[in-house]
């Protein structure tokens, strides 16, 4: 699909205006999560080939305040999915390859977490900031090669892990997702069927929004490099972490702002969506049927 067809994708949703509540999920192995407006659902593809499913209540803290604050609420919005992604994940392990998992303790959520930071502040934040050093030398064009860095090494990552096959996989059950949220909000009959006629692409997705994020992190991050201009190395990567929560509120702000500025705000973001081929894949029916046993499940059984 080209940009304009991306494009065409875009105004598309945003003609059809439906009164369906809005969903959104994201995949698990060998399965997919979906939110409705009161539940979580879970639908896994167990070794014997059927489907196990399960729900669970989900409320969120941006319903009061100070949570729905603009600029609070996209971290809380972050974290609390991050948090039921991995229960999802979890739980999907255990169904998908049939083992009992230990509860993770205190002391492993912290060092799991102590991991992800030192990972992505490696990857994402230390890697193109040393990088920009060695090839940039004025402070402007070091904090825009910084940021042009950081959106190159993340698309690779993220094309370099999908040709691991269990990550093919996932991708896949990631493009199940999109489509069964794409049929149902264009108001098609739910079946896998049709399910599989839809695109792969949607404006929500949260691969959209990490490239995004990259972006504004180069305005973001360009005063505070000024700032510290000439301190340690170790210190302007840590000044970079600790600003991560307000590059994600601001992300999270102007991807709101798009969606709600008609087509002018979805030709904007349309060229983000390009990113979608790299996270997600053709499925085939089997995986369109776990996906719409997700939705079915987080609607209750009420899938209309």
């Amino acid at each position: 699909m080209r940009l304009n067809e991306l494009l065409i994708l875009s105004l598309s949703l945003f003609a059809e205006e439906t009164k369906k509540i809005p969903v959104g999920g994201q995949a698990v192995i060998e399965g997919v999560l979906m939110k409705g407006k009161e539940l979580w659902g879970l639908a896994v593809r167990r070794p014997n080939g059927g489907i196990f499913s399960e729900n669970w209540p989900h409320s969120s803290r941006t319903q009061r305040m100070p949570w729905k604050l603009p600029l609070i609420r996209g971290v809380v919005v972050m974290c609390e999915m991050m948090a039921t992604g991995f229960k999802a994940l979890s739980r999907s392990a255990e169904v998908a390859l049939e083992e009992e998992e230990e509860k993770m303790t205190f002391k492993d959520v912290l060092l799991s977490v102590a991991v992800a930071i030192l990972a992505v502040g490696g990857l994402f934040i230390a890697l193109p900031l040393w990088l920009a050093g060695k090839i940039a030398t004025t402070p402007l064009y070091i904090n825009i090669t910084e940021g042009v860095l950081r959106a190159v090494i993340f698309v690779g990552y993220v094309a370099i892990i999908g040709m691991w096959s269990d990550i093919k996989q996932v991708f896949r059950y990631h493009g199940a997702e999109h489509k069964t949220i794409n049929a149902w909000e264009h108001n098609l009959e739910m079946t896998p069927e049709n399910i599989m006629t839809c695109s792969r692409i949607h404006p929500r997705c949260g691969t959209s929004f990490l490239l995004i994020a990259v972006i504004v992190s180069i305005i973001v991050f360009s005063p505070v490099k000024t700032l510290i201009a000439g301190e340690s190395f170790i210190l302007q990567v840590l000044s970079r972490i600790i600003l991560i929560p307000v590059v994600i509120g601001i992300s999270y702000e102007l991807i709101r702002l798009a969606s709600n500025s008609g087509k002018i705000g979805l030709c904007i973001i349309a060229p983000f969506l390009s990113l979608q081929y790299l996270t997600t894949r053709e499925p085939d029916i089997h995986q369109a049927e776990v996906a719409l046993a997700s939705l079915n499940t987080a609607m209750n059984g009420k899938l209309e």
